[in-house]
């Protein structure tokens, strides 16, 4: 049985700007780009549009076509406009959300239907797989015959920024079927008649609640037009790349992403595995350099940490460890001083997490203890050495072994390499230098990890693992706060004017990987600190990165950037974590029961069939950030398969 992920949502959340445009759906191509609006039609981000094409990587998207506004022409002459915009003065005109009958979300193809009296209209949209190419399709559900005009807006331009009509010229070159644009892509579909006319000031209100920037101007490239009997259509398609080759018409792309989502979905157990798995699927990506992860969006690339730390519930959980293999050969490659590769989204490859690399080491261990992968193990053996070796000597931002008690130190100006990554005007926010708990954690899961990964291929292991026993000692010495009940968050800091014992005891859900890894220091241990936690952290939608009753404590995640960043990790909760919450409860035998509740029934609520990156610390936690984020539905995702296998 084949379990189809279906959303449908009524008159009641299409029918309001509140409701469903605080909705947003998502389609994808496999490159990194996409579509991606509102339930009720309206743009309300900058990132909004029907063609997203990622140019050549998710680092760098171009918005291409904006909108395709609908006007249907009626028997008595009057013309009824089904697009809804917003413009810099507040105003919204047109109002076609108001005639919005449903939106329904079924196998990944969202489908909107208007009704205008007996008249019914209804558009699908798809992304051919593989390639930067939109395809949507209009059609008469019921109704006497009417004429369906449909107006194209465009643009060409970093998906992060604006384009003004004053001092600018985007190039227009009329074809046969349509319209070039920037000769970037192009538009095809019947009766086209060209235009060119700019729409001054459209406001994207998401950006002014972010404090950005929240106007630009946006071209009319021209119209389709077609006469549309009951059960007729009007298809349009949209495509970068090559431009000579146009796309299978739109009906046909449509049918292939409903074919390719039935893939996608098989061998799910149940509906929440199967929406899951769709959702999984529109964050795994071919690139020039092979498969990667995005780590959300509208507006993340590929960043190794969260590549890494999605990877099983990415790759492993849905039944991709071919494209897993490819993948973490690949980041293998990019080993430089013991560090994989983090972000490529500045224009400029960085290594700055002190985790990425240690997750990498996990990912590979999972990979490996579940497809029995050797050969993939052996090819890469020297690299994740080097792991070990470059950590031990030290290697960059002051990311060393400390000789005297084996335990992993971190540090630089201006820095915040753990995944508490948030740093305004060259400071960092939640500054962690020193040895913090999770980057411990994970230091001494890599070293029996990769001790073996080593005994598999016939090596020996023994130096790690004698290195990982000082370490252990060390860390139970150390980060277990008899005065608290649980782990510090960080010992020996450096920071000594926010620390000035060296110590920080803040109740964090870091301290979750000292119980829950594989090869986890505190695995098994006492339950305590893992109910401190649950007490104090567990919220429906994750887990609070501080406690309320902390210092520093901030409950919304709200405002400017500025705001928004002093908020990330002081409470912000973010659902990523409840992967490593349940990890931690089921290995000292604390009941998880119910704790994924809340993040399945958010699955309709913000990103359609998805799981937002973040959420506010106070209840009743209302999302934020992306609302498509890769780590928070892979940890879902392996939680949800953790907690039946119970």
């Amino acid at each position: 049985m084949t379990f189809i992920p279906r959303w449908s949502l009524g008159t009641q959340v299409c029918g309001s700007l509140s409701a469903g445009g605080a909705r947003e759906w998502l389609v994808t191509d496999g490159l990194g780009g996409y579509a991606m609006g509102t339930v009720s039609g309206l743009r309300t981000r900058r990132y909004h549009g029907l063609l997203v094409v990622a140019d050549p990587t998710p680092a760098a998207r171009k918005l291409a076509l904006a909108a395709l506004d609908a006007v249907v022409t009626l028997p008595s002459g009057a013309r009824v406009r089904l697009g809804t915009h917003e413009w810099a003065s507040g105003h919204v005109e047109p109002r076609g959300y108001t005639l919005l009958e449903s939106f329904e979300l079924r196998g990944g193809v969202p489908r909107w239907r208007w009704r205008c009296g007996d008249v019914v209209v209804e558009r699908e949209i798809a992304m051919e797989y593989g390639r930067p190419s939109v395809a949507v399709t209009h059609r008469l559900v019921s109704g006497p015959p009417v004429h369906l005009a449909v107006e194209a807006l465009g643009t060409w331009r970093d998906s992060h920024g604006e384009r003004y009509a004053v001092g600018d010229e985007l190039v227009l070159a009329t074809a046969a079927d349509g319209v070039v644009v920037a000769d970037a892509y192009r538009l095809a579909g019947p009766g086209f008649e060209p235009d060119g006319n700019w729409w001054l000031g459209v406001r994207a209100r998401e950006e002014a609640a972010r404090g950005l920037h929240p106007v630009e101007d946006l071209r009319c490239l021209g119209r389709f037009g077609a006469t549309l009997e009951p059960g007729g259509t009007l298809e349009v398609s949209a495509w970068a790349g090559d431009l000579a080759t146009p796309p299978p018409p739109a009906s046909t792309v449509i049918e292939a992403a409903r074919d390719r989502a039935a893939t996608v979905l098989a061998g799910a157990e149940d509906e929440t595995s199967a929406a899951l798995r769709l959702a999984a699927d529109a964050f795994v990506v071919t690139t020039p350099v092979g498969p990667d992860v995005v780590a959300g969006y509208p507006w993340f690339g590929a960043w190794g940490r969260d590549t890494m730390t999605s990877y099983e519930g990415l790759f492993l959980t849905t039944g991709r460890a071919e494209q897993g293999r490819r993948l973490l050969a690949a980041y293998a490659g990019t080993l430089s001083h013991g560090m994989i590769a983090n972000t490529a989204d500045t224009g400029a490859t960085e290594y700055n997490t002190a985790d990425g690399t240690l997750w990498f080491l996990h990912a590979v261990d999972r990979h490996v203890a579940a497809t029995g992968d050797d050969d993939l193990a052996a090819s890469i053996l020297d690299g994740l050495d080097s792991i070990v070796t470059a950590h031990l000597a030290g290697t960059r931002y002051g990311i060393r072994v400390d000789p005297t008690d084996g335990l992993l130190t971190q540090g630089a100006e201006g820095k915040a390499l753990t995944w508490m990554d948030a740093v305004v005007n060259g400071i960092a926010v939640t500054p962690r230098p020193g040895k913090a708990v999770e980057i411990n954690a994970l230091w001494i899961n890599g070293l029996a990890a990769l001790a073996g990964l080593r005994e598999r291929l016939g090596r020996p292991g023994d130096d790690l693992l004698k290195v990982r026993e000082l370490a252990v000692d060390s860390f139970r010495r150390r980060f277990v706060n008899p005065e608290t009940g649980w782990l510090r968050d960080v010992v020996d800091s450096t920071s000594l004017q926010t620390y000035p014992r060296g110590d920080d005891p803040s109740l964090r859900p870091n301290q979750l990987l000292a119980f829950g890894l594989p090869y986890a220091p505190l695995r098994g241990g006492d339950p305590g600190a893992v109910r401190a936690v649950s007490a104090a952290l567990l919220t429906p939608l994750g887990l609070r990165t501080l406690a309320t009753g902390e210092n520093g404590y901030k409950g919304g995640h709200q405002g400017s950037p500025v705001d928004r960043d002093h908020a990330y990790h002081q409470g912000t909760v973010w659902p990523w974590l409840i992967g490593p919450y349940v990890d931690a409860c089921l290995a000292v035998g604390v009941d998880a029961t119910g704790a994924l509740d809340g993040l399945v029934a958010h699955l309709p609520e913000w990103g359609v069939g998805s799981v937002s990156e973040t959420a506010d610390g106070d209840a009743p936690h209302a999302a934020t950030g992306c609302p498509f984020q890769a780590w928070s539905v892979a940890e879902l995702a392996r939680g949800y398969r953790m907690m039946g296998a119970k």
